[in-house]
C-alpha cells in the first residue's frame, strides 16, 4: 500500500494489520486493540457484551505466525479505559502481553487510553512516546526528537514514523519514509441502489502536507524532498467505533486531520480501492 525508498508497509489482506520491512527487522503493525473494552462498555455505558479478549489474541498471534514477524508494533490503545489498567481489563493485558512476547518483542506507540500501562508493563515492553518515533531508521529503534527546529534543511532520514495521532507529531516524523498511525478508526459508510447500507472499516492513505502535520507550520519549509505518505490504519477492534470519513458533519480526531491528508485514498480491508476518501 505505501512504499518509501528503503521500506515498505503493506496490509495483510483481510486483516486490520500491515507488516512493515524495516531492513533488519519484519514488523507487524496494528493500532487500537482497546483490550478490555467490553468491561469499559459496561462501566461507561452499561452495556453487557460477552468477551473477545481470547479472540483478540488468538487473532494477533496468528497474525504473528503467518506474517512471521520479528516484532509486535501497537500504533496506540493497546487497552481501552483511560485509566490505569485494573481488574479484568489488566488480566485479558496480562494473558495478551504475554502471549505476544512469548514469541517476538513488542512495541507499544503510547496512545490517549494508554494511562499507566506502559508503567504496569515496563518489564515486558518497548514503549515510544506520544509524539512518536521512527522505526527502521538506520536499522534502529526510537522515540522522534525534542520537536524543535532549527530552521534549516533537513535530509529525509528513512525508516517509518510510528505515531498514535491524539497529540501533534513530533516533527522529525517527515524524515521518515512513510507516517503510521491510529487513533482515527476509519471507516467508510456504503449505501445500496435501494437505501441500504453497512459501515465497514477502511485504511486511508497519501501523501502528507508537512504543513498542517506539525502544529509550527513554519516547519514546512524544512523538508526539502517530497514529503511521506500517511497510512491511517483501521481499529483493530471492530468493537471500538470510528470516524465515518465519507459522511458530511463527521468530526476527525487527530488535531492534524483532514487538512494533513489533502488528497488521501480509502481501501477495505479486502483491497479495494474506492478512491477519494472525500468523494466516496
Amino acid at each position: 500500500m505505501a512504499r518509501g525508498g528503503s521500506v515498505s508497509v503493506e496490509p495483510v489482506v483481510g486483516e486490520p494489520a500491515a507488516v512493515a520491512d524495516l531492513g533488519g527487522e519484519h514488523a507487524l503493525l496494528v493500532a487500537d486493540v482497546h483490550a478490555g473494552i467490553e468491561v469499559g462498555l459496561r462501566y461507561e455505558r452499561g452495556v453487557e457484551l460477552d468477551s473477545r479478549a481470547d479472540e483478540r489474541r488468538e487473532r494477533l498471534c496468528d497474525l504473528l505466525a503467518v506474517t512471521d514477524a520479528d516484532r509486535l508494533v501497537v500504533l496506540g490503545d493497546l487497552a481501552h479505559r483511560i485509566a490505569a489498567p485494573e481488574g479484568e481489563e489488566r488480566e485479558e493485558l496480562e494473558t495478551l502481553i504475554r502471549a505476544v512476547t512469548d514469541r517476538v518483542p513488542m512495541t507499544l506507540v503510547e496512545g490517549n487510553h494508554d494511562a499507566g500501562v506502559a508503567e504496569a508493563f515496563a518489564a515486558d515492553l518497548d514503549v515510544i512516546g506520544t509524539s512518536g518515533g521512527i522505526l527502521g531508521a538506520g536499522g534502529g529503534m526510537g522515540e522522534a526528537g525534542d520537536g524543535r527546529d532549527d530552521g534549516g534543511s533537513r535530509d529525509r532520514g528513512g525508516g517509518v514514523g510510528v505515531l498514535h495521532g491524539h497529540t501533534w507529531p513530533d516533527p522529525s516524523l517527515l524524515d521518515a519514509d512513510v507516517v503510521c498511525m491510529g487513533h482515527e478508526h476509519p471507516q467508510v459508510r456504503m449505501e445500496d441502489s435501494v437505501g441500504g447500507s453497512r459501515v465497514e472499516r477502511a485504511w486511508l492513505r497519501g501523501r502528507i502536507d508537512p504543513g498542517a502535520f506539525v502544529r509550527d507550520r513554519g516547519s514546512e519549509s524544512s523538508v526539502d524532498e517530497e514529503p511521506p505518505e500517511l497510512v491511517v490504519f483501521p481499529a483493530f477492534n471492530e468493537r471500538s467505533g470510528g470516524t465515518w470519513v465519507n459522511v458530511d458533519g463527521q468530526s476527525f480526531l487527530a488535531p492534524f486531520l483532514p487538512d494533513a491528508l489533502p488528497a488521501g485514498d480509502a481501501y477495505l480491508l479486502n483491497g479495494t480501492r474506492l478512491g477519494d476518501f472525500r468523494r466516496i
